[in-house]
């Protein structure tokens, strides 16, 4: 090689300038060859995209036909895109392993920048996994089971809203018709149990419970679907929620109708799976099947481009498939067109230029079906953020991607009736239930009424209630404590021939009034249990008892264990003690209706009334005239016999009527009330507890009785007393037994019990003993449930039902009697007495009457005698002034001279119009119309006079 001469390049020869110009030529055309190779005809680029679907299912077929669609419309009003959307279908033929098999062929071989589907959540939990592996975005338009999710796997889009959303809706519903239970029934597969932990708890908020759970195997027989019907049937609740597929669902429907499972009573709800589907699905026997059932799906506005595009898709579709009875296109298919059209924007404001490449893909690897085949997408990053960020309105509403999942903005509450699904309501997260879709409302509904008229399945237009008595249902076991001791609050027996149990009495009574409060049955049988209250309490713990009832007192040891309802007895521990009888045989009795400041106050008043009255008559009435001693008895009399109203005294002045005509008012209301009070002074008996402080029984060291078995031994050797000082008992009957021996006679001085005890044994022997004020305070009596038992909230609810609605009265009244008559005959005396602030007002009345008369008379006389004032007391000082102004209103008014004008009102006037004669009588008044002539009515003088 070394010999040979050096090869040198043949372009660079200038001897050939005409194959240098056509080898240029030929590269340029290699280039422009190789690039229209690689953006395709005009220059745009191809998107390859891959499809997963069950092509042999109706829903495969339906969405394969919305896909296609969705790409010939983009790009019919795109074109301009410089980027096209290239379909490439695998078939997943409904299988987990055959949508495995035909993603990885798309990835290796067609190496497609994203997959759209799969259809089915079982089928999504792999390809989900392959996608964060690859990052090449998996874009579901049907999987909502919330067990796929994009928290574990980043490149899972959900273009559909997850089953988690429909259950706030399915609870307001059950909420708003009062079901406290229902059973779910779902399909055994990820998709059916994927939104079970989110409808549980959100019927725990809306206070309901889910009694069954009922599973059914996607590929279950005939059979196998009614054995699990005939279970249901068998229990106590009507409610179902159903959340199932297409092929299964319908036939769990046509299995329920023909076992009688679609009657009257029964409530079928069905999850956005079936109820989209309605819609579409256009057979006769389907919605014969289905007749009365509602259901929720979420809400799409009904457009001019949604119902161009369903004209359009029934046309090419049943073109494509002449056998079908499908007359619109399901929500899946919907769902699929707006998923590809997002797509094909963001493959579009994707800044991803070139071909996806897979990095890390091994050369040697051949197979379609190795996993290590495919490598990682370069621009899988890229594309998913496009996606994420993409928005804008489509076929199903407004396409905006939250956390990689649409969500719908409400849901669309449907009744099938005469085989349509007709809209009835809407509910939204702010609003709730509303029968027409507002947005602005703000206060939540959960309301029966603001949902439109729902027929029933069994064409029931009344609310069904949602259970029946069970007739298979295991019985609660609930534990009654055997001996109460008082049988009007509880008692046990035992049928002489049958041996059954029989319990009875006012608790028992009240439990079985708040269970059929309850919208649903409790199966229950009494069991009797021999031992004290905490023991019992302590099976129930032990789960031994299902419930416990009877006369059991919450408190606070017991409520660490169990779980009580709301108390239905008076609260408090008390103590019954002997009585003394107080009042009606005093012989000062008749000053106890009024108290001392009252007495004190009418006597003053009484003064005061009969001064003003003096003053007013003084100088014009002769009766009000004469000594001293004569005026003090004179008013005084006048004054108090206007008590019986037998004052006989005329008064002549109008002043003075005003006076007297308040005076005797104010007198008929103080003696009314004080003769009504002392009435029921001697009337009503009035007891007094002899001992009434707990101290004082202790300190003395007298016995105490206690109800035998009670924790109120524990409160009674809190406060100090000693086992000497307590004896216990069981019944009334040794209650009072004890009660009336007495300490020194081997009973005891005082009986502590709850109050409910108490008032049964007053109700006996009232006039004997008296109750005591509250000696320590607990909670009453309450049911006892296992701890979280959701039977105490709705029972604890039909308590407060039962007090509100009067009920808990007249049980109270049918084993305690009329409570009110023991109590009339111990009512406080003290309520009875008459105090100053009841009348104080007529005192303010009379008051004021006689002060304004006494100044207007004032008044009156100094203006007249002004003029005979200033002349005899010119000069005077002014304790001679005040005395000669009294000495001249001592004097009598001067009569009328004869040919004056006729005597005023007032002046005075003797009877028959004769006027006193004029004589004066040295009697130290020099009056000649004092009183001291003894002048009668008739103008004669008097004996003494005479004498």
């Amino acid at each position: 090689m070394a010999g040979n001469p050096p090869v040198r390049p043949l372009l660079r020869r200038p001897s050939c300038p005409f194959l240098l110009a056509a080898c240029s030529l030929l590269l340029q055309l290699l280039s422009f060859s190789s690039a229209a190779a690689e953006n395709g005809s005009g220059g745009v680029q191809e998107f390859k995209v891959g499809v997963v679907l069950d092509l042999e299912s109706l829903s495969g077929k339906i969405s394969h036909t919305c896909i296609n669609m969705a790409i010939s419309d983009f790009n019919a009003r795109h074109p301009n895109a410089t980027r096209r959307l290239v379909l490439r279908t695998g078939n997943s033929s409904g299988d987990v392993v055959g949508a495995a098999f035909a993603a990885i062929d798309l990835l290796k071989n067609e190496q497609v920048q994203a997959i759209v589907g799969p259809q089915t959540s079982s089928e999504a939990v792999f390809l989900a996994d392959l996608g964060s592996k690859s990052h090449v975005p998996i874009f579901t338009f049907s999987v909502t089971s919330p067990s796929v999710s994009r928290s574990q796997n980043p490149y899972f889009v959900r273009g559909v809203p997850n089953d988690a959303t429909q259950a706030k809706p399915i609870a307001a519903l059950v909420q708003a018709f009062g079901w406290k239970r229902v059973v779910l029934v779902y399909e055994d597969t990820c998709y059916g149990a994927g939104p079970v932990p989110f409808l549980v708890d959100a019927f725990n908020d809306v206070d309901a419970r889910v009694s069954h759970r009922c599973v059914i195997h996607s590929e279950a027989t005939d059979g196998e679907i009614e054995k699990e019907l005939y279970k249901l049937m068998g229990m106590q609740t009507r409610v179902f929620v159903v959340h199932m597929g297409w092929t299964l669902g319908f036939r769990l429907f046509s299995r329920a109708k023909a076992v009688g499972m679609m009657g009257k009573g029964y409530v079928w709800i069905i999850t956005d799976g079936l109820a989209s589907l309605l819609d579409s699905v256009d057979a006769a026997t389907v919605f014969d099947s289905m007749q009365g059932v509602i259901g929720v799906k979420p809400y799409m506005p009904t457009t001019p481009d949604l119902n161009d595009f369903k004209r359009r898709w029934r046309r090419q579709f049943l073109r494509e498939n002449p056998d079908c009875d499908v007359t619109e296109p399901d929500t899946d298919g919907l769902r699929a067109y707006d998923a590809v059209w997002a797509l094909a924007l963001a493959a579009e404001n994707t800044s991803t230029a070139t071909p996806p490449r897979f990095a890390g893909v091994p050369s040697t690897a051949d197979s379609t079906s190795d996993l290590a085949a495919v490598g990682v997408s370069e621009a899988g990053r890229g594309l998913l953020e496009a996606i994420l960020r993409t928005k804008f309105d489509g076929l199903t509403g407004e396409f905006h991607l939250i956390d990689g999942e649409l969500h719908a903005p409400g849901y669309k509450v449907v009744n099938v009736i005469d085989g349509t699904a007709i809209e009835v309501g809407f509910w939204t997260p702010y609003g709730g239930l509303s029968r027409r879709l507002d947005w602005k409302k703000k206060n939540y509904s959960t309301s029966k009424e603001d949902i439109g008229h729902i027929i029933w399945p069994g064409e029931l237009e009344g609310v069904p209630r949602g259970w029946v008595a069970p007739t298979s249902e295991k019985k609660m076991r609930i534990g009654v404590p055997r001996e109460s001791g008082f049988d009007s609050i509880m008692k046990v027996e035992y049928h002489p021939v049958t041996n059954e149990t029989i319990v009875s009495g006012y608790v028992i009574e009240v439990f079985e009034a708040a269970v059929n409060e309850l919208p649903y049955a409790i199966p229950f049988e009494y069991v009797p249990f021999s031992g004290n209250y905490d023991s019992l309490i302590n099976e129930l713990y032990l789960q031994k008892f299902d419930a416990v009832v009877g006369d059991v007192t919450i408190t606070w040891n017991r409520s660490h264990y169990v779980d009580f309802t709301l108390p239905f007895t008076p609260r408090g521990v008390a103590m019954v003690v002997p009585a003394r009888y107080l009042g009606g045989k005093s012989g000062w009795i008749f000053l106890e209706p009024l108290v001392l400041e009252l007495w004190l106050a009418a006597g003053g008043f009484f003064l005061f009334t009969a001064f003003v009255i003096w003053l007013l008559e003084h100088r014009v009435n002769p009766e009000f005239r004469g000594p001293p001693s004569y005026h003090v008895g004179a008013v005084l009399y006048f004054s108090f016999s206007t008590l019986v109203f037998a004052h006989k005294e005329r008064v002549v002045r109008n002043l003075t009527r005003v006076v007297v005509v308040v005076w005797l008012f104010v007198v008929l209301i103080l003696t009314s009330s004080y003769t009504a009070s002392l009435a029921s002074m001697f009337t009503l008996r009035k007891l007094q507890p002899r001992v009434a402080d707990v101290v004082e029984l202790r300190n003395n060291g007298e016995r105490v009785g206690y109800p035998k078995g009670s924790f109120v031994l524990g409160l009674l050797k809190g406060r100090g007393f000693k086992d000497y000082q307590l004896k216990p008992y069981l019944s009334p009957q040794d209650f009072e037994a004890a009660l009336a021996n007495g300490t020194s006679n081997g009973g005891v001085a005082a009986v502590m019990n709850e109050i409910p005890y108490l008032q049964v044994f007053l109700k006996q022997y009232c006039f004997n003993y008296t109750m005591t004020p509250l000696t320590n305070n607990t909670e009453g009596f309450g049911f006892a449930f296992p701890k979280g038992s959701p039977l105490v909230n709705d029972l604890s609810r039909a308590i407060l039902n039962l007090t509100d609605s009067n009920t808990m009265s007249e049980i109270q009244k049918r084993w305690f009697g009329d409570q009110n008559a023991c109590e009339e005959d111990n009512t406080d005396p003290s309520v009875n007495v008459l105090d100053f602030r009841s009348f104080w007002g007529l005192f303010l009345i009379t008051g004021a009457a006689s002060t304004t008369s006494l100044l207007i008379f004032v008044v009156s006389f100094l203006r007249e005698n002004r003029h005979v004032l200033r002349r005899e007391t010119s000069g005077m000082p002014v304790r001679q002034k005040l005395l000669a102004v009294l000495r001249h209103f001592d004097l009598p008014k001067q009569p009328s001279s004869p040919g004056s004008s006729p005597p005023r009102h007032g002046d005075a006037v003797m009877d028959g119009g004769q006027t006193p004669r004029s004589r004066t009588d040295h009697d130290g008044y020099g009056s000649p119309w004092s009183m001291s002539d003894h002048t009668f009515l008739e103008g004669t003088p008097s004996e003494e006079m005479q004498h």
